[in-house]
C-alpha cells in the first residue's frame, strides 16, 4: 500500500467512527481496496447483541454522505458496510475477551510444536497468552504470534 492510499484509509477510518459512534455502532475494520473506478470501500461494523440489516444501511448512507462531502476519495466508489458474521475474526485481545468460552480457529506466525493450526476452545487470557482447550489438554498462544483468528460456526 502507497502512502496516499494509507492516508486516505486513515481518513476515511476516522470518518467511519466518527458516524460509527453517532449511531452506537464499532467499526471493526474499514479497508480501502483497488483504484480508479474499481475503489471500494468495505467498512465492518458490530455492537453488542449483533447488527442488522437497517443497521448497516443506515451506517452506509450515513458515511456515504460524509465521504462525499468531505470529497476524500475524489472520485467514483463503492461503498460495502457488513457485519464481521458468525465466523467473525478476532484481531485483538479484547475480541478474545469478549468471546471466551467460544470455538476458535487460530493460525500461528511461527510453529509451536510442530504445527501453526490450532481449534480449541478459549478458556482464558493472561499476561497476552491465549489459553486453547483443544480436546483436553490446554495449549498456550503467545498473541503476538497470531496470524489470523476468527470463530468457528457451532452447529447445536
Amino acid at each position: 500500500m502507497d502512502i496516499k492510499q494509507s492516508i486516505l484509509e486513515e481518513t476515511t477510518l476516522k470518518m467511519a467512527r466518527q458516524v460509527a459512534d453517532d449511531q452506537n455502532v464499532e467499526v471493526l475494520e474499514a479497508r480501502l481496496l483497488g483504484r480508479g473506478k474499481g475503489t471500494l470501500l468495505r467498512v465492518t461494523i458490530d455492537r453488542s447483541g449483533g447488527v442488522t440489516l437497517d443497521d448497516c444501511e443506515r451506517f452506509s448512507r450515513s458515511l456515504g454522505l460524509m465521504l462525499d462531502t468531505e470529497d476524500s476519495l475524489q472520485g467514483p466508489y463503492n461503498l460495502e458496510v457488513s457485519s464481521p458474521g458468525l465466523d467473525r475474526p478476532l484481531a485483538a485481545l479484547k475480541d478474545f475477551e469478549k468471546h471466551m468460552g467460544k470455538l476458535v480457529r487460530i493460525i500461528t506466525k511461527d510453529k509451536i510444536d510442530n504445527q501453526n493450526f490450532f481449534l480449541g476452545r478459549i478458556t482464558g487470557i493472561s499476561a497476552d497468552i491465549i489459553q486453547l482447550d483443544i480436546n483436553g489438554k490446554e495449549r498456550n498462544i503467545p498473541f503476538d504470534n497470531i496470524s489470523r483468528a476468527r470463530l468457528e460456526i457451532e452447529i447445536k
